[in-house]
């Protein structure tokens, strides 16, 4: 009767679950569609145009052409081997997808697969927590907590957005599920079928994204500090070895990848655990033949007499591979990690915001209340005795580390945020539950018998039951006096310490009163989740509307209060598309590439790829030198320049980046000036001579600025959006001769006689330009011997803030003469007397509309990571940056104020503005 009445409360209890799950699904899936809802299904960003263009290159042309394709309208003249480039997970998700739903009687276009696609794998990714979390905690009250923290935590909605289709929207549900099987196989029974299954989670997680190589470290540290803590066993071993055996084998298959895991510096950790567990095994195997116990002093004479063998043997071959050039370097990105300052000494990857380190406020505004919380899972999870729960911890110490270091990489603190908040608030509402029912009732036997710690379970074992049908030793190296470490003595201790607590606390009297706690701790944690819950669940929606907003396109309101669509840069990619020749080549920052190339399908300089910065050097040198130099080179590569303006994020504002990714390979740019600081703005907006004579300005400025022309006979615009976003620009006197050397195939290069992988070249006209480049090399890219010494310490000095050396000082003062230039470190304390700035009035800045633009974002962006430096030199060429404000009313001065950014204050406050305006609230900024 009592069995009876249990197993009908556990049904409820499941059945409440599932139907919380079944919402918290749907939450996690609306929430991700408010770009959909508002802009219709439309592609966002611009990684995700080259995703699509991708995806439907596989559609058409199918795997065997797909993984040969060579695209030559990209990265023109020299063109791009995709197939071999890419990471196809996604793209051969989404055509499964869109094959699947057509063949069952679902029409639906590829575009509209795409769009939805990463909603729908936020949703997973989010059942996928729940699994990770339960497994574990043993606690599925736990799971159901963390699901619902992940359905709508702003950390994994600014990847997985409908239209968002980007690689990492589908990567997480990778990660996730192979986290989830990882932490299942290391527990009986089926262990071996889990592992299989999440060496398969691996394979498809690193043909989705790069980030795999997180994940094999991930797991290849919760596996060593596993055996650490003492939980080496022949289900652990079988687990990591099958895992991560059939796991490699299957990311060589990826053809992006090859035989990276086995010479990647990056990768090689988990190569060494993989050898250690080989060598631990033998060692266990010499250990039981004689009759050693684990501890014992002969077992580690066998260990230490194996690992120093093995030791010797790696050395010679590390010895003999290393001066090969086997191991590749650490890239830029991941050696951005590791070094104490911001900066990686590439000026391409520096050049990217989100590569860039976080900071407290970031997390708070991604994680909100969950940062708060997530600690208290987390010190649960570092002393819960069940092995899985320890890989939370390590998980959490591991992503908070990096994303420290890089900004993007918030996103994956996200789900480990979930499961550990998820973690804290199920343990104290198991506990509540626990003093009413049995806790197995609610949770299942087999999750309380996984949950209990190793060493209580081997207690309970019988000696005999530890032997092997021949008797001839321990059938489990786990059994009691087997471990490999020994904790009995510590947990006899603990043990006989806790026992006269364990009896009180176990007595009548205080179980009455337990019971009463429990009931005001499940009154306080309803108020608690309703009034915080509501708080993250508000706070979230409107977050992921404003992350929903795609840059490709944005609402606005104009002066008389009409509200209207800004879809300058696709009418200009499709103008593109229906006025030019289909073999037009398109000049422009490498930003944009992929959108001109997918959206204009013309051919590109340069995209997204960043696989080669010399040729993104070149790129950026044709945009900063003088018009006349420029055209000489641009002449030769391109048809038409496409120049994004308009203010914000336009290309005046990147001008920074793109002379000095130049200067990294074309010295002579700006000599002596890694930063080249002499290219940019005065502080009341007029440009620095080597800026005014550039092409870029020229173009950006053309018949804008009095006195600003193109040279006619070399440029001439041909396309104005309409709300002047892009410029358009028709390149004159083209030399047919390159374009035609380029276009034959007999020039170029392929690897094999009729082989798919044929590399272009530039045409002889700029075999001089090109002769002239040096190849950018940092200084730890130990295997091309480094790379220029005094280019990198004057670059990171002065990117740094630092004093430049006196050797430039002179030259720079000597360039400089009487002019008053202005300074590298010129931000918002610039001491120069500059030019004095127009104060707006009062009833100018009224009327400027409120609206959330591109340029509202950015302005967030830059002040939430107190990026004075980028935020001062957009305000030189547009002062009146200060005073635009969102659709609440609030502006730069706000956001300032919020998140006590003392330096952007005083940048605002020199830009004159205005702090005497209430936002939609009646508030002041003050």
């Amino acid at each position: 009767m009592a069995s009876s009445k249990m197993n009908a409360i556990r049904a409820v209890g499941w059945l409440v679950k599932l139907y919380a799950m079944r919402l918290i699904l749907l939450a996690a899936y609306d929430i991700r569609l408010f770009a959909i809802k508002s802009y219709g299904l439309v592609i966002h960003e611009f990684d995700p145009w080259f995703n699509y263009r991708a995806t439907e290159y596989l559609a058409e042309r199918g795997w065997t052409e797909f993984f040969h394709w060579f695209d030559h309208r990209s990265w023109y003249p020299l063109g791009r081997p995709v197939g071999s480039t890419i990471y196809p997970g996604m793209q051969i998700t989404s055509v499964a997808i869109w094959n699947g739903l057509n063949s069952l009687g679902y029409p639906i276009s590829l575009n509209d697969v795409c769009c939805y696609v990463p909603a729908w794998f936020g949703a997973l990714a989010t059942l996928c927590l729940f699994l990770v979390t339960w497994e574990a905690t043993g606690s599925s009250n736990a799971g159901v907590i963390a699901a619902f923290i992940m359905a709508i935590i702003p950390a994994h909605i600014m990847r997985s957005v409908g239209g968002g289709y980007d690689n990492e929207s589908v990567a997480m549900t990778a990660m996730l599920m192979t986290f989830y099987l990882w932490l299942r196989s290391i527990r009986a029974p089926f262990n071996k079928l889990f592992a299989v299954l999440a060496a398969l989670a691996y394979t498809y997680m690193v043909a989705a994204w790069g980030g795999y190589i997180f994940v094999i470290n991930m797991v290849g540290i919760h596996a060593a500090a596993l055996v650490l803590l003492g939980n080496f066993n022949d289900t652990l071993y079988w687990s990591y070895t099958i895992f991560y055996v059939l796991g490699t084998f299957g990311a060589t298959r990826v053809p992006v990848v090859g035989l990276a895991p086995l010479k990647s510096l990056e990768q090689l950790m988990p190569c060494a655990v993989f050898l250690g567990y080989q060598i631990l095994q033998l060692c266990e195997v010499q250990r039981k033949r004689a009759g050693a116990l684990a501890h014992s002093f002969e077992a580690w004479q066998i260990r230490m007499r194996n690992f120093g063998i093995a030791a010797a043997a790696l050395a010679v071959v590390v010895a003999i591979l290393f001066p090969t050039g086997y191991f590749g370097p650490l890239s830029s990105r991941v050696r951005g990690l590791f070094v104490k300052h911001t900066r990686t000494g590439n000026p391409l990857v520096d050049s990217v915001a989100e590569h860039q380190p976080a900071n407290e406020q970031a997390y708070k505004t991604y994680l909100h209340n969950t940062y708060g919380v997530a600690p208290y899972g987390l010190a649960l999870a570092c002393v819960w005795a069940r092995p899985q729960a320890r890989f939370l911890a390590l998980w959490a110490a591991v992503v908070f580390f990096f994303a420290n270091k890089m900004m993007r990489l918030i996103l994956l603190t996200g789900p480990v945020c979930s499961a550990l908040s998820g973690m804290a608030l199920g343990a104290v509402l198991d506990w509540c539950l626990f003093q009413f029912f049995d806790f197995d009732y609610f949770t299942g036997g087999e999750e309380k018998e996984a949950a209990a710690p190793v060493s209580s379970k081997k207690a309970k074992a019988k000696p005999s039951a530890v032997k092997n049908k021949k008797g001839d030793g321990p059938k489990d190296s786990m059994a009691i006096d087997d471990e490999l470490f020994n904790f009995k003595p510590i947990a006899a201790t603990t043990q006989a310490l806790t026992r006269p607590v364990l009896k009180l606390y176990n007595s009548p009297p205080v179980k009455s009163v337990r019971k009463l706690v429990a009931v005001a701790l499940l009154l306080g944690f309803t108020v608690g989740c309703r009034k915080y819950g509501l708080e993250f669940w508000t706070y979230s929606h409107q977050l992921a509307e404003q992350l929903s907003s795609p840059s490709i396109m944005f609402h606005a309101q104009l002066k008389d209060g009409q509200m209207i669509t800004v879809d300058d840069y696709r009418e200009a990619y499709w103008w593109l598309r229906d006025n030019t020749p289909q073999d037009a080549r398109v000049m422009a920052w490498w930003d944009y590439g992929y959108q001109i190339s997918g959206i204009a399908n013309r051919t590109t300089i340069a995209d997204g790829n960043t696989w080669n910065h010399e040729h993104i050097a070149t790129l950026g040198r044709c945009l900063t030198a003088p018009e006349k130099d420029a055209h000489r080179i641009v002449r030769h590569l391109a048809d038409y320049v496409l120049i994004w303006t308009g203010g914000g994020g336009d290309d005046l504002a990147k001008s920074p980046h793109m002379a000095r990714i130049g200067n990294s390979v074309f010295s002579d740019i700006c000599p002596g000036d890694p930063t080249c600081s002499q290219f940019g703005f005065y502080q009341d907006g007029s440009p620095t001579p080597m800026m005014a004579e550039s092409l870029l300005f020229k173009l950006h400025s053309h018949l804008y600025r009095p006195g600003i022309t193109v040279d006619p006979d070399r440029f001439k615009e041909v396309y104005r959006s309409k709300y002047g976003k892009v410029r358009i620009y028709q390149v004159l006197k083209v030399s047919k001769e390159s374009k035609a050397w380029v276009a034959n195939p007999a020039n170029r290069i392929c690897d094999a006689p009729g082989s798919w992988y044929c590399v272009g070249q530039y045409p002889p006209a700029l075999h001089k330009l090109i002769s002239r480049r040096k190849n950018f090399a940092q200084l730890e890219d130990f295997n091309s011997g480094g790379g220029n010494t005094e280019y990198q310490r004057e670059y990171m000095a002065r990117m740094n803030g630092e004093i430049p050396s006196s050797k430039t000082d002179s030259r720079k003062k000597g360039e400089q003469g009487s002019t008053k230039k202005k300074s590298s470190k010129s931000q918002a304390q610039d001491t120069e007397e500059g030019p004095k700035i127009k104060r707006r009035s009062k009833k100018w800045a009224q009327e400027r509309p409120w609206r959330n633009t591109e340029e509202t974002s950015l302005m967030f962006e830059l002040i939430a990571k107190n990026d004075v430096k980028t935020l001062s030199q957009w305000l030189s060429t547009n002062p009146d940056a200060v005073h635009i404000r969102s659709e609440d009313g609030r502006g730069p001065v706000w956001w300032a104020r919020e998140y006590q950014r003392t330096q952007v204050l005083d940048l605002l406050k020199h830009y004159k503005v205005r702090t005497d305006l209430a936002d939609a609230g009646g508030k002041l900024p003050v």
